[in-house]
């Protein structure tokens, strides 16, 4: 503790909005901030910050759930702004503690959670103008993305996996940013019941019979391509995995509901409208 006192000191009392020395933590948060054009103040981001390029070379303070305050304290930021959802709550006690000043951004994977994710960084920025300019923007890039899935009343059914190929795949339940993005493309959550991420069982993925499968890049390779996740004893028996019907994207993008979520949802609105246009 005495060591973040001592680095805490070197942090001058500096209003959020004339912050020089920034630490964000969440993907999406360093993406606004870039998007706003303030990233020349970002000193270091968290492991959830891969985009863009400029945010990967940065000092990595760690995942976002999983924080220490001794390294971000070391940074002498004078704020660190942060996801609600970020952690542990120890971490962000300490950090408060140390004098760092701490701002918290809402997590919400929704439509409008992404406007007001832009919204709240636009405020504690001081770049309140800059913030509406992008949220409008953004509102209208994804409202047009949504009206591009499925037309016909139906919502195709979607899996979402990861984990695959690290032992039994994960899968996405209710409440989840997954469940939010195919929400949002015109689809339905193949997975109800349970909330957050757990394990797939083979007779509950077949009972789901879902329509599309879906992704994060990072899955798809760590499986060792498409086809060996489609092969999966936990998906191959599925309409979608006999059907070829998988969509990747990179984490980030997909499942971020950052300033790119509209890309994320045209991508796959389209593959639910195709998805739809070919079912039984």
């Amino acid at each position: 503790m005495r060591c973040l006192l001592v680095a805490a000191a070197l942090v001058a009392a500096t209003p959020a909005g004339a912050a020089e020395r920034i630490v964000a933590v969440g993907g999406a948060v360093t993406e606004i901030v870039y998007a706003l054009g303030m990233g020349d103040r970002l000193v270091a981001v968290d492991s959830t910050s891969t985009w863009p390029a400029e945010a990967d070379v940065l000092p990595d303070v760690g995942y976002m759930r999983q924080l220490s305050a001794e390294p971000i304290v070391a940074l002498a930021p004078d704020l660190v702004l942060a996801l609600d959802t970020s952690g542990p709550p120890a971490t962000l006690d300490q950090l408060r503690a140390a004098g760092i000043p701490l701002e918290l951004v809402p997590d919400r994977p929704t439509a409008a959670g992404t406007l007001a994710r832009i919204r709240s960084v636009g405020a504690i920025l001081g770049r309140e103008a800059e913030a509406e300019i992008l949220a409008a923007r953004v509102d209208a890039d994804l409202q047009a993305a949504m009206a591009s899935g499925p037309d016909d009343g139906t919502k195709p059914s979607v899996l979402f996996v990861m984990n695959a190929g690290r032992g039994a795949p994960m899968g996405a339940g209710e409440g989840t940013a997954a469940e939010g993005i195919i929400a949002l493309a015109g689809g339905r959550n193949a997975i109800t019941g349970y909330r957050g991420y757990k394990p797939l069982a083979p007779e509950a993925v077949v009972a789901a019979a879902p329509d599309v499968i879906l992704a994060m890049r990072e899955t798809v390779d760590a499986a060792g391509g498409a086809q060996a996740l489609l092969d999966l004893p936990e998906l191959r028996e599925t309409p979608a995995a006999k059907a070829g019907r998988l969509v990747a994207m990179e984490g980030l993008l997909l499942l971020g509901f950052g300033p790119r979520t509209p890309q994320a949802v045209r991508t796959l609105a389209t593959e639910l409208r195709a998805a739809a246009s070919t079912a039984e």
